[in-house]
Parts: structure tokens; sequence; C-alpha cells
């Protein structure tokens, strides 16, 4: 087992831009407009396909059902068996994305046959006017909402919330969330899901057609008392020259994130993790062997593997 990169999954999108060109100097064709970038994921609709190393051509899937355990952790394997948990992109938001809620576990294994959708966002780019709609006014009822959605009059109905570069947003299910204005580049970390109900798309047009919305749906899975948790006060410590800041802790996944000077050392742990690199240069070092690590890369961290980086480098970690 070694630090495994996996070839990018891009999904055009009708709110996508060109961050990933000009921010993560990623190879992106200039024909389309991209969206998403699947960087970690064992999602049928998205499927990792290693990059490096002995492995490289396998498919994430393929290596959870071969190496089971020993990829991602007896505590992992316990839990999910061969599904992989967690799916990590990259979102370059530049239009309005469509107001829109996930369900839970128990209404995705019910009606989609997969998991729900638990997700957070770390901003890493935003533009001065960047808007998020999070949530659902106070005293907005089940009723007026169904009434206001029939004729697509949304004055007053969601909480608007102003966003910026290094904010903390966990979106779970049941939240109405969407993008207002303004010019987003952000890292996801988030179950292994692609099930998303669209409420409104501000009647945008694909091909000369209105996108498909999901309203008996949404509304069964619309938290009307949910409000956003975002986590801009957060427990920090160093260790050494690394600051390790405390982002997330929830059934679903874990995060953190570190920014190291000179070289850290991430201790083995019984389960995989993942590093999702925001900014700098630098290097993992594991077993003698080193692989390098610039803005935008992505690398899955087999369980029981003793990890060193070096380099100047800010990170998000997440795991189980």
């Amino acid at each position: 087992m070694y630090p495994l990169k996996f070839k990018r999954h891009f999904v055009d999108k009708v709110w996508g831009g060109r961050a990933f060109n000009k921010i993560l100097n990623m190879d992106v064709s200039e024909e389309k407009l991209i969206g998403e970038s699947w960087e970690v994921s064992s999602h049928r609709n998205g499927m990792s396909i290693v990059e490096n190393g002995d492995l490289k051509g396998k498919t994430l899937k393929e290596l959870v059902e071969e190496y089971k355990d020993k990829l991602v952790g007896v505590g992992v394997y316990k839990k999910y068996g061969s599904k992989f948990p967690l799916l990590i992109k990259y979102l370059d938001i530049n239009d309005r994305l469509s107001v829109q809620v996930h369900p839970n576990d128990e209404y995705a294994l019910k009606y989609e046959n997969e998991f729900g959708k638990s997700e957070c966002w770390y901003i890493m780019e935003a533009s001065s006017d960047a808007k998020l709609i999070l949530g659902i006014k106070s005293g907005i009822s089940k009723s007026e909402f169904v009434e206001r959605t029939k004729v697509n009059n949304f004055d007053g109905v969601f909480n608007e919330i102003a966003v910026k570069k290094g904010d903390f947003i966990n979106i779970t299910p049941g939240l109405v969330h969407a993008s207002l204005s303004g010019n987003i580049l952000l890292c996801e970390i988030q179950q292994s899901s692609d099930t998303t109900y669209r409420i409104y798309d501000f009647n945008r047009k694909v091909d000369g057609k209105l996108r498909e919305l999901h309203l008996e749906k949404a509304y069964d899975v619309i938290d009307f008392n949910k409000y956003p948790e975002i986590n801009n006060e957060r427990v920090a410590e160093y260790i050494g020259t690394t600051l390790k800041e405390k982002l997330l802790r929830c059934e679903y996944f874990n995060v953190d994130r570190l920014k190291i000077e000179k070289e850290y050392t991430d201790l083995k742990s019984e389960n995989f993790k993942i590093y999702s690199i925001l900014d700098g240069l630098g290097n993992l070092v594991v077993n003698g062997y080193e692989y390098p690590l610039k803005k935008g890369d992505n690398y899955l961290i087999p369980a029981n593997l003793e990890v060193v980086i070096t380099g100047n480098i800010e990170l998000l970690k997440s795991w189980i």
C-alpha cells in the first residue's frame, strides 16, 4: 500500500467556470463549462482510476474489493464493506448553483438505492460579492413553501449569507442550499452519493429546455427548522511548526485543516485518510519514497501508513 493519486473526472455544469485552469492549473477543455472535478470517488457516476505506482489503471472500487481492510481500515470495512464511503470534489461555481436539497441515508437508501448526502464545503476562493442560500427563513411553513414553488415566488424565503475565503460550511441533509451571486472555488467532502433534489433553477434552459425539478421528493426531505453551520471559530493547536484546526466531527467524516511549515509527521491510523491540498508545494514521504504535492492535488492514504509531509503546505485532512 502507498499514497494513491487518481485521474480526475470532470463534470460540465451550466454554472461552471474557468477557475480549475486559472487557479488549480488543471488541464481542462476551454470548450466546456466545467463545474466539478471528482478527485476521489468510488461512485458509479464518476469512478476514480489510479494514475500512480504499481496499481495504476485500477479503479477505486476494484481496490476496495481486492484489498479490503488493508486499504480502508478494519473499522471502515466492518461498517461499509466494499462501498467506499467518501467522495471528494472541487467545485467551480461561476453562476448560480440551483436551489437544492439532499436526503438522509434512510430516505436515499429507500428511494435511490444509495447513501444520503451529507457534505461540507471549504471555501478556497471567493469574490467580494459571493453569497449563498443556506436554509429557509424562520416562519416559512411547508404549506407556504409548496405554494411559493408553484408560482416561482421565492422573495424573502431563503437565508442569504455572504461567504469568504476560508469559510467552512457543514451542509447536512435537509438543508436547502444554493449559490446566489459571485464566484466561488471550493473543496467538497461528502458521503459517496450523487442524489440531489432540485427545487428551483432560476428558469435557466439547457439545450432549449428547463432543467428537471424534483419538488415532491424535496418536500419530503426539507428540514424547515435547519440552519447552516458555518465554522469560523475553530479549535486550533500547534504541533511543532504545524497549525492544526479542527473543522468537523460527525458520523460520516471528520475534517481538519493543517498548515504545515517545514515538516509534519502524521502517525499511523487504523483507517484511511485523504489529503486535499489547498495551497503550497511539498512532498509526502512514505517508506522512503517521495510523492510530490501541489495545490489541487488529492491523495488517498491507505490504513496504517505513517506519512511525513515536507514543505510549506495547506491541506484538508478527511477521515472516518
